[in-house]
């Protein structure tokens, strides 16, 4: 059974759940800017695994461009979903790790993921 609040089930009690046209505020395309572009979510898939290097992410990885991937994990850090940590030495690394943010896309993913099993 749904809480009183909600009008329709599975949809927020939230002025925002009203809209008449996407807005950017809405958390729905909130996440979808977030996950846009194919390859993103299996950047995210392999951070939820754990910091990575750009070079782990590579290996785990194969078929996806430097390009693309150099361009995923921006997107991401701009969204606020992983962080980068550069570490001194030569040759200078980078490790990319999700933030709380981040992390909690982890049911998200999986609750895309059982959706679209039941196709």
């Amino acid at each position: 059974m749904t809480h009183q609040t909600v009008s329709h089930p599975g949809l927020p009690d939230d002025p925002r759940a009203g809209a008449a046209e996407p807005t950017p505020s809405c958390p729905v395309e909130i996440t979808l800017h977030a996950l846009r572009g194919r390859w993103t979510t299996l950047v995210v898939r392999e951070l939820l695994r754990g910091d990575r290097s750009y070079s782990e992410l590579r290996r785990a990885l194969p078929t996806l461009s430097d390009k693309v991937l150099a361009d995923r994990l921006a997107q991401l850090a701009e969204a606020g979903v992983l962080e980068r940590e550069r570490q001194a030495g030569w040759p200078p690394r980078t490790r990319y790790a999700l933030t709380a943010r981040g992390r909690r896309l982890g049911p998200v993913l999986q609750a895309m993921w059982d959706w679209g099993a039941e196709a």
